[in-house]
């Protein structure tokens, strides 16, 4: 398992999701917090290239050796790629989350979305509120 940690340069949705920009496509994932609260992840259903995934709604599910969990999407828009690794190795979410453990590939449809997101700072508070 991976150390806690929320880097700096991701953008924090309240279920737990990341978001990453690499150029002009989002990279999606899901937190430390996520990961660590689902356990051993063995599978993960992606949507297929191509699919469109809605702000705030699921596109996905991990499924753990406690649970079954959806993955929602911390911004809009169409699905240019999947993660095969974790496809083919699910624990890889587990033991880097921001790394190799990314999830999809997202060209988005309305950047100005991100602006509602979490800085590290804000996902950190809302997290301590979360065990508070």
């Amino acid at each position: 398992m991976a150390d806690e940690h929320y880097p700096d340069d991701l953008r924090y949705h309240r279920e737990h999701d990341w978001v990453r920009m690499d150029g002009d496509v989002a990279v999606f994932g899901i937190t430390w917090y996520a990961q660590e609260a689902l356990g051993e992840v063995v599978f993960f259903a992606p949507p297929a290239v191509g699919d469109t995934v809605a702000k705030d709604g699921t596109y996905g599910e991990l499924e753990s050796v406690k649970a079954v969990s959806d993955v929602y999407a911390p911004a809009s828009g169409e699905v240019v790629a999947v993660n095969d690794a974790v496809v083919a190795t699910p624990e890889l979410v587990n033991t880097d989350p921001y790394g190799e453990g990314w999830l999809l590939r997202v060209k988005l449809s309305d950047p100005s979305e991100l602006d509602a997101l979490m800085s590290r700072q804000e996902y950190s508070d809302y997290l301590s509120g979360l065990s508070a």
